[in-house]
């Protein structure tokens, strides 16, 4: 069987102007290392390396 394709309701040019930012976080508590993902709009790629947390 063939697989159908789903539209999605997302604004194409929304998904064109962002990037997938991965920064390691350090854990204070047990002192091992975590990343933390987030989609980011590509002005505010800088700040996202910037802040500390």
């Amino acid at each position: 069987m063939a697989k159908k394709v789903v539209a999605t309701l997302r604004d194409k040019t929304a998904v064109k102007n962002t990037v997938k930012c991965i920064r390691m976080v350090k854990s204070e508590q047990s002192g091992a290392y975590s990343f933390k993902e987030e989609m980011v709009p590509t002005e505010e790629v800088k700040e996202f390396f910037a802040a500390k947390k």
